[in-house]
């Protein structure tokens, strides 16, 4: 088998997977790669269906390759003609990011594989995030809803081409760096697909009934249904809450039943999101992000216990949770036991994000029930004390941590030497590292460049928000160019950049002289160049590039 596609579906590649033709790499790499990819009848195939196309004025990689240029003159004209099952990928490639809902309607008719993963056959994230596809991604779950509705119409007769079973929509993403105007959300994704299984659902109890009508005093009991699975990541907040929870009761019986791989709750009462955990297919689920729900300490005890069933749960997100214990109460000291407890049984947990909770001197108390190391801990705006750093300086989640976020909390003082010690010891595996709005000027630059010198894996290094001049920045990229790893590095915007007599705490935009900013930006590029390292993105921006997400550690 190969990529989920039987190996009796390719019969010239039968006793020799090297020549399995893979969904994934019809399009991803270079055209004589991808031709010696390609059996060899299959290749004569497309050259007797298509000519010569020129190639000008296409971008290079994924357009260059002779499949993909074949595929978008195929896919410009309905109806399409007979095609080898191994050419389904590519055409649906072609079709999503040439924008053809109708021909992948076709395609989806027909699927000759029992799986259809967007992300892996459509290619890299950016190009599913940055093409329009809202329209795509509605015509493919439509098309998977006409074909379970004739399913149900014709019980018993299975007359479909169509051999899907798994249709696979994670890697939707919602993130700062923006989508393309038409693209489709991961709430409105969510939201379609949710209306999608609840039709499904509507469609086979009418059945059901009128057939039931039909048959008074007979057995009428329906031929088994084909199910198929959506594996899709799910937010919601109160307006989509009824739409979603609708679909995931019907999935108990469904033929569309959806399957969660990350879910993320927004602004829901602690019943919702209570109701939505219990509903859940515990099987898949890997993240649960909540926030911006106003949970308290008190809410979080009483959601915490509906997680331990997801057994694959990496990542558990927090932020902005409403949870304040820096006046321990005997009912916080309850609600940081019972933390405690629930996260313990969170076996597979290795990412947590308690930002802005106010934990001054419990992070021990928290973390102490975890049973294994976390390799992404984001603690922004928690108000943590030297007792804090200490504790996690000698925990061992240390020497495992990928990515530490720290922001939010001011260095400029005591907690400066706590700092320099936990990044000694993270130094051997972090990273990510955010230090934004930290209280950092030129003055603490020396014994910080001190630390993460010895960061020698460091990839991004987030200072935004703090108070460096020019100066203190070239000497920070002077001094930090010698990391090999390093890609990004997003700093604040120097004081000298602001107009005389105004508040550099305050970041208007009648503030800054742009055109200073503009020549330090400028600097500091030809100081990359100098140096060799032109690789490295410096940028005073916070939100032009891709969040980071554990799962691309």
């Amino acid at each position: 088998m190969c990529n989920g596609i039987p190996r009796e579906d390719f019969p010239e590649s039968q006793g020799n997977c090297s020549q399995v033709p893979c969904p994934d790499s019809f399009c991803l790499c270079e055209c004589e790669s991808t031709i010696t990819n390609v059996p060899g009848t299959l290749l004569s195939w497309i050259l007797q269906h298509f000519g010569f196309v020129s190639r000008s004025g296409l971008p290079p990689g994924l357009m260059d390759s002779l499949l993909f240029l074949s595929a978008r003159r195929l896919v410009a004209h309905r109806p399409l003609p007979t095609v080898p099952a191994q050419l389904y990928p590519v055409l649906f490639q072609a079709a999503f990011l040439d924008g053809r809902p109708l021909v992948l309607q076709d395609l989806v008719a027909q699927w000759p594989f029992p799986v259809l993963n967007f992300e892996g056959i459509v290619g890299r994230r950016e190009l599913l995030r940055d093409h329009p596809s809202k329209l795509c991604i509605q015509s493919v779950i439509l098309a998977v809803v006409d074909q379970l509705r004739q399913d149900l119409e014709e019980a018993g007769h299975d007359s479909s081409r169509c051999r899907l079973r798994v249709l696979d929509v994670t890697g939707l993403r919602d993130d700062a760096a923006g989508r393309a105007p038409e693209g489709m959300s991961v709430w409105s994704g969510t939201v379609a697909l949710a209306k999608a299984c609840v039709e499904v659902s509507k469609h086979q109890r009418e059945l059901q009934k009128c057939r039931s009508r039909s048959h008074k005093g007979r057995s009428s009991a329906m031929a088994a249904p084909r199910f198929i699975d959506i594996h899709a990541d799910l937010f919601v907040n109160g307006t989509s809450y009824g739409i979603l929870w609708d679909a995931l009761q019907a999935g108990n019986t469904s033929p569309l039943r959806l399957k969660c791989r990350e879910f993320q709750a927004e602004e829901l009462c602690l019943a919702g999101i209570v109701s939505l955990l219990k509903s859940l297919d515990p099987s898949g689920v890997r993240r649960v992000d909540l926030r911006f729900n106003n949970l308290g300490l008190g809410g979080l005890s009483l959601v915490l216990p509906h997680l331990s069933r997801f057994l694959g749960l990496r990542s558990l997100r927090l932020p902005y949770s409403n949870v304040d214990v820096r006046r321990p109460t005997p009912e916080s000291v309850l609600g940081i036991r019972c933390l405690a407890r629930e996260l313990g049984k969170l076996q597979s947990l290795r990412e947590l994000n308690l930002g802005s909770s106010r934990l001054s001197g419990n992070l021990r108390h928290i973390l102490c029930k975890l049973e294994a190391p976390l390799e992404s801990l984001e603690l922004a705006f928690c108000s943590l004390l030297p007792a804090d750093f200490a504790f996690l300086s000698q925990s061992f989640h240390a020497p495992a941590l990928k990515r530490l976020d720290l922001s939010g909390h001011d260095f400029s003082q005591t907690l400066l030497q706590p700092l320099q010690h936990l990044l000694e010891e993270t130094s051997a595996s972090l990273l990510h590292l955010d230090l934004m709005e930290c209280r950092l000027t030129d003055s603490h630059l020396d014994a910080l460049l001190v630390s993460l010198r010895h960061c020698s894996c460091l990839r991004s290094l987030g200072l935004f928000g703090n108070s460096f001049s020019t100066a203190g920045l070239k000497d920070l990229l002077w001094k930090t160019v010698v990391l090999p790893d390093l890609r990004l590095v997003v700093y604040p915007i120097p004081v000298d950049c602001y107009k005389s007599g105004l508040d550099p705490g305050w970041i208007l935009e009648e503030q800054l002289d742009r055109e200073c900013l503009g020549a330090v930006s400028a600097e500091l590029g030809r100081m990359l160049e100098s140096f060799g390292r032109a690789d490295i993105v410096w940028t005073s921006n916070p939100y032009g590039h891709e969040a980071l997400d554990y799962f691309c550690l």
